[in-house]
């Protein structure tokens, strides 16, 4: 009775297994990066092979690649044949068939008694699956929780929580077959669950070095305005995503970061330091004001003392010291050489040859420095 029904099947197999098939890619949603080849059996109604086994290709069948993918033929030994290029291709390492040429025998009766060995099917497997080479956009990303990370500017170890979407691109087919997709996948998209937990948790790591090393540039509520920098440090041939091309054959096109802040308790802590900045800023401020008023009075103090006069002996001893450097005590913008005093009365001569002189009972000018300005003053 077994031999009978394999004697049926393989007969009947071999028979439907002569239609040469029209066989292009499966439907691709917005996330799909590998989708399975289809069978044309009908168009409108017309066309009649509806019984042909699953994973057989016959010779002479049609593969039509959509641009943007790459098909895949799978046999036994793994990948048989990549097509990159899009259009139309005939197949000629399938079943043989009557319908291309084969000849009765090798269609027909070869095929038969070898599916007999098999129960009734045939041994010769094959089946092609696309792969989406556009960009594949949208895939979001974020933090289940706060995430550690050490920020340069502030000099420590923060937590922060971010959330934004990537986009991602097939750019060695091979590799991302061999690498990335499971074994016998003939669908995957990057938007299910098990891809989802293959990438995320590679990209959280590389996307928080990126963040780790634009912190000494950017504060953090910079960053959404740096995705480009991001994506660029992520893509990095050095960074974790960045052997994803090698490893995986996928590049990490864009990075959009929709949001990203502190934790409660690392902004807490950003406010205090921002608080103590401000109030040793304030400190310093009046630090140097105390300084130079402190200088001004004691130079106001000695000018006094030693005969300037009382209210107006302080008043120029202040506005004097208001140009000397409280630090070094040299002239805080240098003075300009008198060169000459015209329209000056002999009065009014008299009057500033008298005042120098008390800068010098003052201990404030030397004497040379009183014999060059007298001149000056009297244009001698």
């Amino acid at each position: 009775m077994g031999i009978i029904q394999a004697f049926t099947g393989a007969l009947g197999g071999t028979f439907a297994d002569q239609w040469k098939d029209i066989i292009t890619a499966g439907h691709f949603t917005e996330y799909t990066v590998v989708a399975p080849g289809v069978y044309q059996q009908t168009n409108n109604g017309r066309g009649t092979n509806f019984k042909g086994s699953v994973d057989v290709i016959s010779n002479g069948s049609k593969i039509f690649v959509p641009e943007n993918t790459a098909a895949f033929i799978f046999s036994q030994a793994g990948i048989e044949d990549v097509v990159t290029q899009a259009g139309g291709y005939e197949y000629r390492a399938g079943q043989p068939s009557i319908f291309s040429g084969d000849g009765f025998t090798v269609s027909i009766v070869n095929q038969t008694v070898d599916r007999i060995g098999y129960g009734g099917q045939t041994s010769d497997q094959k089946y092609l699956a696309f792969v989406n080479l556009r960009e594949i956009r949208g895939l979001k990303f974020g933090t289940r929780g706060p995430m550690v990370y050490h920020d340069k500017f502030y000099g420590a170890d923060l937590e922060l929580m971010a959330f934004g979407s990537f986009s991602l691109r097939v750019v060695d087919a091979v590799a991302f077959v061999r690498n990335f997709l499971p074994a016998n996948a003939r669908y995957y998209a990057f938007d299910s669950a098990e891809a989802r937990q293959q990438i995320s948790s590679e990209f959280m790591q590389a996307f928080l070095v990126a963040v780790n090393s634009l912190s000494a540039t950017h504060r953090i509520s910079e960053l959404p305005s740096q995705a480009g920098s991001i994506a660029e440090l992520i893509a990095d041939d050095n960074s974790a995503l960045g052997s994803w091309i090698t490893r995986y054959g996928l590049d990490v096109v864009q990075v959009g970061i929709e949001s990203i802040e502190f934790s409660p308790e690392s902004r807490e802590l950003v406010k205090q330091y921002s608080a103590n900045k401000m109030n040793i800023s304030a400190f310093e401020g009046i630090s140097q004001q105390t300084s130079n008023v402190a200088a001004q009075q004691k130079v106001a103090q000695g000018v006094q003392d030693h005969g300037l006069g009382d209210a107006g002996g302080m008043l120029f001893g202040m506005n004097l010291a208001q140009a000397i450097s409280p630090m070094t005590a040299a002239p805080a913008t240098p003075v300009a050489p008198i060169s000459s005093t015209p329209g000056l009365s002999l009065d009014e001569q008299i009057e500033s040859v008298r005042k120098l002189k008390d800068l010098v009972d003052a201990g404030i000018l030397s004497q040379d420095e009183f014999e060059a300005k007298k001149k000056q003053v009297m244009g001698l």
